[in-house]
């Protein structure tokens, strides 16, 4: 299962999103998504993994991304 760190102000991750549901991708289905605001440990699991203190972060089975354009192609691709 694809997860998506995240957080409800980010514009980006919102982008991300959107995509995901106007694939028909479902939450806890297809796709989870993690609160990834400063300071939760969603932000730190980021960190740890990708480097980057930085949202979307998309995480699935080996493929880690940070860029909205770049995980909008890849779950285009994954999915469509």
């Amino acid at each position: 299962m694809i997860k998506l760190f995240q957080f409800d102000s980010c514009p980006y991750c919102a982008r991300v999103i959107n995509r995901l549901k106007s694939l028909g991708l479902k939450e806890n289905k297809d796709y989870k998504l993690i609160e990834a605001s400063r300071g939760t440990p969603g932000r730190e699991e980021v960190l740890k993994l990708g480097g980057m203190n930085q949202v979307p972060f998309l995480v699935d089975d080996e493929v880690q991304m940070y860029e909205s354009a770049d995980i909008i192609d890849y779950i285009e691709k994954k999915f469509a």
